[in-house]
């Protein structure tokens, strides 16, 4: 599980046997992958071990017991489309599909995993050797203009909504798009007012900094950052800066640390590589609207990209970098991962699910305790659930009493 890129301990592999052990011990959850677009291609199978060198998955059933994670939140990704009657309803359609995709696959497989809505019966879970399937939603597009999706989603097993994606919605300001609304909309308000109703987690990963700003305002639940980075290691407008990550502890929030390379550590110039990617980007309209055999050919020529250009990959030295900085500004307690696997997420050391125990490694070397790991690799994130849990049901028993 740990030391598959080659780390070796000045201790003759004491300090590997111990971060293994920690490994082992926690409870480990991704709080964002987009392994569900694999899903949706025909013939991938979840239970088979892929190899992320020739079929670029990051990551299936045997890895993850190969990694030792535990428990991971399957993002119910739709891209931004027209905001409008028809393309509202278009990206309902594509969630439902979506949702019932991942019901179907973890159904087929309940042997090696189980859909989770909950953190009460986690460790049950990991005693039997099975996996944790969570589901959040990226990009707040897929409830269109209607209020009433939130819950839907929630009773078919979501737990969070990222509020957008990389462009502005009917919602708030992406952080990387123009200014729209100058932070939440109206309806973005109704909607986090909705979603601390309902209990569903306010994910303010991608979302602009006025809007992260206007949801800590008003929300009365924690917040989570389901994939961030620290933007004072890495200045990339997708991460936050100091002043948001102590606002978002201040709140009782976790910024889950993403391992997406760009954002961990700015690139090297790579001018091929770029216009490249932005010619396929053109080409297929950002990936928006595409059929699946469309899409099949799509995801191909961008492959073919990479391996013509290979990117330099920021490294889990670079990964524990940000980690250390997000807890000396927020504080341990306020502090996950989350890693954007199948979304770009990858770096050198932890470049698929199966390779994991290196993150716990490099941090044991740097002095975090069991304590310290059992916090960042989920004590945090479930805290946050169990919070936002407790304040929907004050909301309902509020209502009830009120009548």
């Amino acid at each position: 599980m740990i030391c598959k890129m080659g780390y070796t301990s000045d201790h003759g592999g004491t300090l590997e046997k111990k971060a293994a052990a920690i490994h082992r011990a926690v409870f480990t959850i991704d709080t964002h992958t987009d392994t569900p677009m694999r899903l949706m291609q025909k013939g991938f199978d979840l239970s088979v071990r892929h190899d992320p060198h020739t079929d670029y998955s990051k990551s299936d059933f045997p890895r993850m017991k190969e990694g030792g994670m535990d428990g991971v939140f399957f993002a119910v990704f739709v891209s931004q489309g027209p905001r409008t009657a028809e393309g509202n309803e278009k990206v309902r359609q594509k969630a439902v599909s979506i949702f019932d995709t991942i019901h179907a696959v973890v159904g087929r497989n309940h042997a090696l995993a189980e859909l989770v809505v909950s953190p009460e019966h986690l460790q049950k879970i990991k005693k039997e050797g099975r996996r944790a399937v969570f589901i959040g939603i990226e990009n707040g597009y897929a409830i269109g203009k209607d209020l009433s999706l939130i819950s839907t989603y929630y009773l078919r097993g979501a737990r969070y909504i990222t509020l957008c994606h990389t462009k502005n919605n009917d919602l708030c300001d992406s952080s990387t798009d123009t200014i729209e609304h100058n932070g939440l909309s109206q309806f973005g308000y109704e909607a986090v007012q909705e979603m601390n109703h309902v209990g569903m987690m306010v994910d303010v990963s991608h979302i602009s900094d006025k809007s992260v700003k206007d949801v800590l305002a008003f929300t009365k639940a924690p917040v989570i950052a389901s994939h961030s980075c620290s933007k004072a290691i890495c200045n990339n407008p997708r991460n936050l800066s100091d002043d948001l990550l102590k606002a978002i502890a201040r709140n009782g929030g976790v910024v889950q640390m993403c391992i997406l390379s760009d954002y961990v550590k700015a690139p090297a110039p790579n001018p091929a590589r770029d216009s490249a990617r932005a010619a396929v980007r053109k080409k297929y309209h950002d990936f928006d609207g595409l059929s699946e055999d469309e899409m099949k050919v799509a995801r191909d020529e961008w492959n073919k990209i990479n391996d013509r250009f290979p990117q330099k990959l920021a490294t889990v030295s670079d990964v524990a970098d940000h980690i250390d900085h997000m807890v000396k500004v927020a504080g341990i307690s306020h502090v996950g991962i989350g890693t954007d696997f199948d979304g770009g997420g990858g770096v050198e050391g932890c470049f698929d699910v199966s390779e994991m125990g290196n993150i716990t490694l490099e941090l044991v070397r740097r002095g975090y305790s069991e304590n310290d790991l059992r916090k960042i690799w989920g004590g945090n994130l479930i805290r946050v659930m169990k919070k936002t849990a407790k304040v929907a049901w004050q909301y309902q028993l509020h209502c009830r009493c009120s009548k």
